[in-house]
């Protein structure tokens, strides 16, 4: 790997070896940044530093001087919500938001931005024709989710960082072919399972992976602006549609109808919960609209038809 000089920006990211984490990675390395994966297993052969996500270490360090700070970190929600499942969800997101907040208040050169995930499942179940939540008039929902994601935006504000601007990424479903739900959906759908879900009625916000990933960057670096922002398409779709635009691309000899008790069913085979797919997300990226972002993928089809 070809080294850069020591006088590119850095970038220290969280989370670096997820799905969203790693496409950040290799976005940001080819915007010629360092790039440092702070990580609870570390491989030191790519650079990669220790933290536990939950103490001050020698990590802090790490912190000092960088352009940018991307806080991924996170337990997958594709999960049974048992106690013990929710307890960690909820901690793995408030902990190391938490430590991060100690840690930057403590540089004596902090980051000049921090990017902190968040989700647009902090938005209400959007039924119908009901108004798309944007940030501003959006209606925060309720339930363990949307417990989640408040507490993850309280950590993330907790402590002054005066001298570090602060963005919560209010990310909805990330579409990308090597990680995220969509190979899971592709599967599905080869197999016959692209028919409504449920009444099929229930809006589906998304994004394209590579559109998340220049959205991070351009709130990183074209604006100054901070608080939460929506990191979705600006077309949200009714799951029966988003489920036509697989069946189009995948075309199976069979397709198989999927009610809500086989939802259920399944979803406890699989050992998930239907929420991920039953709840209502109609969600719109208003402030990057009124920022003059441009997607490239700013509909389903066209995202759908490149990743297919």
């Amino acid at each position: 790997m070809t080294s850069l000089p020591t006088t590119a920006p850095r970038l220290v990211i969280t989370g670096g070896n997820g799905f969203l984490g790693r496409h950040l990675n290799r976005h940001f390395t080819s915007l010629g940044y360092r790039v440092t994966v702070l990580s609870r297993t570390p491989r030191p052969a790519q650079g990669e530093v220790a933290w536990d996500a939950r103490t001050l270490g020698a990590w802090v360090t790490e912190l000092e001087g960088a352009a940018i700070l991307i806080n991924m970190a996170g337990r997958t929600v594709d999960c049974r919500y048992t106690a013990r499942n929710r307890a960690e969800i909820l901690a793995s997101r408030v902990d190391s938001t938490r430590i991060l907040g100690e840690a930057v208040a403590s540089c004596r050169n902090p980051p000049a931005v921090w990017l902190n995930s968040s989700t647009a499942t902090i938005y209400a179940d959007t039924p119908g024709t009901a108004p798309a939540n944007t940030e501003a008039t959006g209606v925060i929902g309720e339930g363990f989710s949307v417990d989640v994601a408040t507490a993850w935006e309280a950590a993330f504000t907790a402590v002054p960082t005066p001298r570090t601007r602060r963005v919560a990424l209010r990310t909805s479903i990330v579409l990308g072919t090597d990680g995220g739900a969509f190979p899971v959906m592709a599967r599905l759908a080869r197999l016959g399972l692209c028919t409504p879900q449920g009444t099929g009625r229930q809006w589906v916000s998304w994004l394209h992976i590579e559109d998340f990933c220049r959205a991070v960057e351009f709130l990183a670096t074209q604006t100054t602006e901070d608080g939460p922002f929506n990191v979705c398409a600006p077309v949200p779709l009714p799951n029966q549609e988003f489920n036509a635009l697989l069946a189009r691309h995948y075309r199976p000899w069979l397709r198989l109808p999927q009610p809500e008790w086989l939802l259920t069913l399944g979803a406890v085979l699989l050992r998930t919960e239907t929420e991920l797919i039953l709840k209502s997300r109609k969600v719109v990226p208003r402030r990057l609209l009124d920022l003059g972002f441009a997607f490239r993928y700013p509909t389903c089809a066209q995202a759908v038809a490149a990743l297919t």
